[in-house]
């Protein structure tokens, strides 16, 4: 009997509904379905209190889901994509995205095209467009106290109220650079239309084996995004006293101190996106963000009556 997933966010009440008659449908056409919430893909925040929450990258993956399912579908926005990127991604299941948020730039499909879509899924009628995630690790005096699966970026940065940060970053062999900004995103070319973007990163299109490292309100006028190889890992030590907030995916993450080191580099598990068409990275760009949309000149001159 061949298995299938559904992953959806329990907060809205709509991918709920749909997830239950989605695993009816496939139930009733002979498969066996694994369904589960996206919560477990939500990393969550230490505190000062504790200030480690570790669960190993594949600690997350849900009851049921193994290399043997044959496709996730995963009904709700971007956020929900990314957690269910984290659950799945070690087992190489491809997963279908459905857009019951906003943006839904990560979506594949939406809601008035689910019919379709899941008779091309049982047809085996799809592509599988694989995306580059990086893996983000903690140490603490050599040892790993934290880490996570990464699709769009990681950002650590000051808590609110502090000062300017420093950092001492290496990316791979080459020499340390310092650099003084409010933070510093490291992102993946999926990311680089998110936060990276909003900080004045390029667009990378997502075929291209490269990262970014974008300062966030950079001090100097000197220190501006970097694209670099992905085969090179990144060690970020933090140079000032206070400590410092890591965040993944906008999701959860964990207090750096000064002591700390920062590893990120390019993960051995990808993303693997189910396509109903060829993909086409460019339309996404105009129909979300409006790249590329044709310039409508304004008149010169307004003749009044």
């Amino acid at each position: 009997m061949p298995k299938a997933g559904i992953i959806y966010n329990d907060v809205k009440p709509i991918a709920g509904r749909v997830a239950i008659e989605l695993k009816n449908r496939f139930t009733a056409a002979g498969w066996d379905v694994c369904i589960t919430t996206g919560v477990g893909g939500i990393l969550g925040y230490s505190t000062p209190e504790s200030p480690v929450c570790h669960t190993p990258i594949e600690g997350l993956t849900p009851p049921g889901f193994d290399s043997q399912t044959k496709f996730a579908v995963v009904l709700g926005g971007d956020g929900t994509v990314l957690a269910a990127a984290r659950l799945v991604a070690p087992c190489g299941i491809p997963i279908l995205t459905v857009n019951t948020g906003h943006m839904g730039f990560l979506t594949e499909t939406y809601l008035n095209q689910l019919p379709q879509a899941v008779e091309q899924l049982l047809a085996g009628k799809y592509e599988i467009e694989e995306r580059a995630m990086l893996a983000v690790k903690v140490f603490r005096e050599d040892s790993a106290i934290w880490e996570a699966l990464c699709l769009n970026e990681m950002v650590l940065h000051r808590e609110p109220l502090t000062s300017m940060c420093h950092f001492e970053i290496a990316v791979g062999r080459h020499a340390p650079v310092d650099i003084a900004a409010d933070g510093v995103i490291i992102s993946t070319p999926t990311g680089s239309t998110a936060y990276s973007l909003s900080a004045g990163g390029p667009v990378v299109t997502p075929g291209v084996p490269a990262l970014q490292l974008i300062p966030i309100c950079p001090h100097s006028l000197a220190s501006r995004a970097l694209v670099f190889p992905d085969t090179e890992p990144v060690n970020i030590y933090p140079v000032n006293t206070p400590r410092l907030v890591m965040v993944v995916d906008g999701n959860g993450g964990c207090y750096v101190l000064p002591e700390d080191r920062v590893r990120i580099e390019r993960s051995q598990y990808t993303t693997k996106f189910i396509r109903l068409q060829p993909p086409e990275f460019f339309k996404v760009l105009r129909e979300k963000l409006g790249w590329g949309l044709p310039h409508i000149a304004k008149p010169t001159s307004v003749e009044l009556p």
